[in-house]
Parts: C-alpha cells; structure tokens; sequence
C-alpha cells in the first residue's frame, strides 16, 4: 500500500481523536465541522469579498466583461481556488484537483439538472450562448487531459494554462461584441415599439463600457423616458441585466431583480401599497409614522452582485437596539440558519469593514485584503476536515473532492442559478453555469501550479498523484460534450426531460469517477495505509 492519506493528513495539526475513536462516532463531528466551513465561506464570499471586488472593478474603470471574467469570476470560485492552493502546498496531493474537476462536473450537470426539474415551466435556451462558453471550455478540458497524462505538470504547462484564460478574456470579449453588434443591428431595424425604455436598454451596447460614465447617463435617460414604470433601484437592476454586463454580474442582478418583483405581488396580494415619493418608498398599511417614512436601513446597502438565498443571511445593523436582524423569511428554519450563522456574522463584523456601506467605502482594499485571509482560513481548515474525513472512511482525497467538497462549494451557484431559471432566464442558469467553469480550471489549477513551478522552486515538478484522475477528466469531457448534444436533441430548451438526463449523467459520472479511484476496470492506484 501507498502512504499518500497518511502523508496528506500529517500535513495538518494533530487530531483531538484517534482514528479509531473517529470510527466509533466522532467523525460526526468533523463532517459538522467542514459543512461549518461551507456556511462560512459562502457567507464570507458573499458579504465581503464579491462587495470589495465589486469596488476594487468601479476605481479601476475596468469594462465589464473583463471584470466579469476576472474578478468576479475569482469571487464565485474563491473557495475552489483556495482548495487547489492547499492541495498544492500543503497536502501535495489531489483534493484541490478533484475539488475542481468535481466542482466543474456539479455546476454543469447537476445545477442544469436542478434548473431543468424545478424551473417550473419550460425555458428556451440561445444556442450562441451556450456554444460560445461551451467550445472553450471543452479547449481547456483537452489543455488540462493533456497536461496531466503523463501525471505531472511543469512549468511550460502552467503557463500555458494562464496564457489561455487571459486570451479566453479578449477572445470572448471581442467575439460577443461583434455577435451582439449584429444582432442588435437586425433588432433596431425591426423594433417599431414605442416604449422607450426598452428600446433605451437595447442601445446601452451603443455605450462604451469605460468612458464618460455611458451606463449612468443611461439610467438617467431611462428613468425620465418612463418615470412612472421603474423606481430607481429597480432601473438599475434592469439595466444591469442586459448583455452589457458580465455574465456573474447579470446573474446575480437577475435574482435581485426577481426577488425584488416578487416581495411586490406578496405586498399587492396582502394589501400592502407602494408609493414613490421623492425616491423613497413608503408602505401605506397604518404601520409608518406619517413624519418618519421607512428610511433603507444601512445594512440593506448590497453589492450588486449578492446571491439572494435562505443560505445567506444579513448580518448587522449599527443601530444600537437593533444590532443583528433576522432574515425576513420566517419559519422556524430561517431563525436556525441565523443561529448557526451568528457566531460568523459576529467575527466578520468585527474584523472586516464591510465596503457596501458608506462609511467603510473607501477601506474597499482593506476589505478585500482581510476577506481574502478569512477565506484562505476556512478554506484550511475545511480540507482540513475532508482529509480526516476521508482518511478515517478509507476514502482518497480525489473521491472526496469530486463529490463532498465539489458540493459543498457550488450550492450558492446552484441556488442563484435555480432562482433566475424559475423566472424563464434560461440563458444565465445554462451558459453562465459553462463559461464560469473555464476559470476554476485555468485560473484555479494554472495559478497554483505556476506558483509552484516557477516562483517557489523554478523548474520543480507538481506531481498528480492519483493515476485515475485523468480518466475522470476525460469523463468531464465526455459530461459537456454529452450535456450540448442532450441540449440540441431536445430543441434547446430546458425542461424537465432534460433535467432528468443530466441528473442521470451526474450520477453515471460519480459512479465512474468512484470505480475508476477503487480499480474496478483498471490498476490505477494502490489502497490507502490506514493507521490504528
């Protein structure tokens, strides 16, 4: 037998429990304690580090499609990052390569699956989309197969990785320009609608992404081409769902924006109505002082691009009598997720400025830089948990990653995306859910191994240690490719028929990956030594 888990675990601190007392029940409370870890870096991610991104974007003017692609990019896959580093220079084994791979097969089969079952209605899809984001990906699925058939990479191979993520930035950028120039050409040829502001958010391409502030005056243009239709919030919202904005900034505006629409009908349906008076909405149901209408508490400041979910829960108000508030869904499960969530909103509170609110706004780098170290920690300490956790079960840190933490990192994407699919945003829940998949693998191993391989020992090699790793890669490819074709065949749209045969293709690939990592077909890899 090989001594890879005993190896990868003596990595870490010394455990409270021995294997065998880990064995008799104790291992429940490190399964406890990493699914702890996926709250705190979903909470994390989202409530500080996407804000600071979001700033850190706005002082560097950068358009949006390249911050899109890059930085908020970094922040929906910070935890996968973080996990491949760990596994790099930590556990020099496999969990941050199967947490990717693993992460990667989830977001497309599994989030596609859930979309296609629970949307609710059937949902038409744009093949451009989809095939844009699904031909490079598939490019660098082949890139990583390569790379890792001989099972190792080197320095030449890293860069390479790099390389193509930073031509996937222009390439993309350039090619959805033209193709949205065309297309916007053949619509305002036909368009004869009067209403203004729809035909205002079709020129917003016109509106160069960098210069003379173009995306502010279109807000002003909007709001008095149609007064009456929008509130100032919800013309921002709409105006950053259009295609001139990256795809995860448009993803998440699209829940906001759905979220939004719906408080309205449960507020209509209940008897409750809005006003706007002076920008500021009052609700007329007896219950507001006539003199002190209902101010946006500062808490409420959200970054643009927040997940709006059960999963995260708003943290702290400085109001001195109300200094943490329950998340207005109720139920007796919102109130234990608060509780849970407490002990994390107070160490982030107290630790981390939180940019979204004026006063802590210009302390964004502060923000960022501090965030950044929270999710370094919890990353630790959530592979940490997983590789005791597969040490004690018998279980290879490949597998682990494939399936547990690859999981538990996607719920947020999976959450966001099943919210916008429900409301018939088809588009943002399939190929947003592809194309945010190429930097997990370009970004999230590329960077590592070029750490590795060029900085802290030039000319090194990183070993990929689990033989069967590139079988289950060559899986992954199979996944995409059979995910389009399934998508073709059933004409492009997203229904329950489709989301049952990604499910199915989920599961065909777990059980593979599995009986590939236990030599099932083939000898790939010896048994893990276990220690009493």
């Amino acid at each position: 037998c090989i001594v890879l888990g005993l190896l990868a675990i003596h990595e870490f601190p010394d455990d409270l429990f021995t294997n065998n007392e880990r064995k008799s029940g104790a291992i429940l409370l490190h399964i406890m304690a990493a699914l702890y870890m996926f709250l705190a870096l979903a909470i994390t991610c989202d409530e500080y580090f996407v804000t600071s991104l979001e700033k850190i974007c706005e002082k560097l003017d950068l358009s949006e499609d390249v911050a899109g692609a890059t930085f908020m990019a970094a922040g929906s896959s910070a935890p996968e990052l973080f996990a491949s580093v760990i596994g790099v220079f930590i556990t020099h084994g496999d969990v941050g390569v199967g947490t990717i791979v693993g992460s990667a097969v989830f977001n497309i089969l599994c989030i596609i699956g859930v979309c296609g079952i629970f949307a609710g209605q059937v949902v038409m899809l744009t093949w451009w989309a989809v095939f844009r984001d699904s031909f490079y990906y598939i490019l660098s699925v082949v890139a990583l197969i390569a790379f890792i058939y001989d099972d190792k990479i080197v320095w030449w191979e890293s860069l390479v990785l790099v390389v193509m993520y930073a031509g996937y930035i222009l390439v993309m950028n350039r090619i959805t320009h033209d193709h949205n120039n065309k297309r916007d050409a053949a619509l305002l040829d036909d368009y004869t609608c009067e209403d203004k502001t729809v035909l205002s958010l079709v020129s917003l391409q016109e509106f160069p992404a960098g210069g003379d502030r173009g995306s502010v005056v279109m807000v002003d243009e909007i709001m008095n081409a149609s007064p009456s239709k929008f509130r100032f919030p919800e013309a921002g919202l709409r105006v950053m769902v259009t295609r001139h904005f990256g795809p995860k900034t448009r993803l998440r505006m699209a829940s906001r924006l759905i979220i939004t629409e719906r408080q309205k009908l449960v507020q209509a349906a209940n008897g409750v109505e809005t006003q706007v008076i002076d920008g500021k909405v009052e609700i007329e149901n007896g219950n507001v002082p006539e003199d002190k209408p209902a101010e946006p508490k500062e808490n409420e400041t959200i970054s643009p691009f927040h997940i709006p979910s059960a999963y995260f829960l708003h943290s702290l108000d400085e109001s001195p009598h109300n200094s943490m508030c329950i998340s207005a869904l109720g139920g007796i499960g919102s109130k234990v997720k608060w509780l849970l969530s407490w002990p994390l909103l107070l160490l982030l509170y107290l630790t981390v400025p939180n940019c979204a609110k004026p006063r802590w706004e210009r302390y964004f780098m502060l923000s960022f830089i501090l965030s950044t170290v929270w999710i370094a920690v919890f990353s630790y300490f959530m592979v940490w948990m997983v590789t005791i956790i597969g040490y004690t079960l018998g279980i290879p840190d490949v597998i682990m990653g494939i399936t547990f933490l690859a999981a538990g990192t996607s719920v947020p994407d999976c959450i966001a995306s099943l919210i916008v699919a429900r409301q018939g945003l088809g588009d943002m829940a399939v190929s947003n859910t592809i194309g945010s998949n190429v930097f997990d693998i370009l970004v999230g191993l590329g960077v590592p191994w070029a750490l590795q391989t060029m900085c802290v020992s030039y000319g090194s090699e990183v070993m990929i240690n689990s033989r069967g790793l590139v079988y289950s890669v060559v899986l992954l490819l199979g996944s995409v490719a059979l995910t389009v074709l399934g998508i073709h065949m059933n004409k492009w749209r997203l229904d329950v028929k489709l989301g049952i045969y990604v499910l199915v293709l989920y599961a065909v690939f777990l059980c593979f990956s599995i009986m590939i990592e236990y030599n099932v077909f083939t000898f790939v890899n010896l048994p893990m030594c276990m220690e009493e």
